[in-house]
């Protein structure tokens, strides 16, 4: 499943003009077989910073789509962290085999051609290992191993911004942000699920989980003691949170329907479908929605701080305040009688408004 939403103009520029995105660059190589596409969708704040995924997408289309939705996410999510960051990202079109040091490498040489107005990182499907690659064509990276001086993984730091959210969440509808005890479906295991589950066990969660990789569930539900159900039946269980942290479009008119929780907080991006839809749907439900781009943030925290000289101690402490902002997007919510995304959405829209009085794009 792939960031799925409305269009209302199927055109590539109808999209762009649709999303507000500055640049898109498709990027195709036939020695290496790469074909890719980059979404760089506002730099005023600054450079714009997102992962490269690798997904083996159904059509051109449907990879535009996803870029341009990612890429969009990644403005707000570095807008309202307060990151001098703007927002982009990029997709592979091919499934993980395909990958080849010269095709990633090929990848590097688009990356540099941008001349720093995109800085690539890791996401889903592609590794450190494969940053690696790119870096040896480009020094518009992050997120590179430990061993090099970059940040290592952010995954962990991922995690924690979404605990931390989830938290303040939980703290709306409950009362408490305590997790003790309480019934949590998570959807998702890979990296920055599973070190989320590391968090929700400590604090004594009953947990829930589900991947597309069976055999990834399994693995889960054994080492911390969780229930494992059927990839579509996570979103009929009886929980009091339902934590989506796969691909996106998870909330949508069948999904929302069939959920039996208080409180949605997960790492996935786009989980909203459409927005404008699915966001007011959950608040006519009574369930607690933590914006994705807002908790998820650790992980471009953490590898901001590569690019300023940070550390992780330093991207954790940053993090923390995830918690802080939920609590006052959710208060803005109410007060204004509209729903969290629409909320967390003017918040970073209005700080990139206020900066570009004083300066110009990147």
């Amino acid at each position: 499943m792939v960031e799925t939403n409305v269009v209302t103009d199927p055109s590539v520029f109808g999209q762009i003009a649709e999303h507000q995105h500055e640049q898109v660059v498709f990027c195709h190589d036939h020695e290496t077989g790469l074909r890719a596409i980059i979404g760089i969708h506002n730099t005023v704040l600054g450079p714009a910073l997102g992962g490269t995924r690798m997904w083996h997408y159904a059509s051109d289309a449907e990879a535009l789509n996803d870029v341009l939705r990612l890429s969009r996410g990644m403005t707000y999510k570095a807008a309202i962290s307060g990151l001098n960051l703007g927002g982009g990202k990029a997709v592979i079109i091919g499934d993980a085999t395909m990958k080849t040091e010269a095709l990633l490498r090929k990848f590097g040489r688009f990356v540099q051609n941008l001349n720093g107005k995109y800085i690539t990182a890791e996401d889903v499907n592609m590794t450190t290992r494969d940053m690696e690659f790119i870096r040896m064509e480009t020094k518009h990276v992050s997120g590179l191993p430990e061993s090099m001086g970059g940040s290592g993984d952010p995954s962990p730091v991922t995690a924690y911004g979404t605990y931390v959210g989830m938290k303040a969440a939980a703290k709306r509808a409950f009362g408490s942000d305590s997790l003790a005890g309480k019934r949590i479906a998570v959807q998702g295991m890979g990296h920055v699920g599973t070190y989320l589950l590391e968090y929700l066990q400590k604090e004594g969660a009953q947990l829930i989980v589900s991947d597309y990789y069976e055999d990834r569930a399994l693995d889960a539900a054994n080492r911390f003691g969780a229930t494992m159900v059927g990839l579509n039946d996570i979103y009929d269980q009886d929980v009091d949170i339902y934590s989506p942290c796969a691909l996106g479009a998870t909330l949508n008119d069948d999904t929302i329907a069939r959920l039996r929780c208080q409180v949605v907080a997960g790492c996935a991006n786009n989980q909203l479908a459409d927005e404008n839809i699915h966001g007011p749907e959950l608040v006519r439900r009574g369930i607690v929605y933590a914006p994705d781009f807002l908790i998820n943030a650790g992980g471009l925290i953490n590898v901001y701080s590569e690019v300023v000289g940070g550390n992780r101690e330093a991207a954790l402490t940053q993090t923390e305040k995830i918690y802080d902002i939920t609590t006052q997007v959710l208060n803005k919510a109410e007060q204004e009688g509209s729903h969290p995304q629409a909320a967390a959405t003017r918040q970073a829209e209005e700080r990139i408004a206020a900066i570009g009085k004083v300066k110009s794009t990147y």
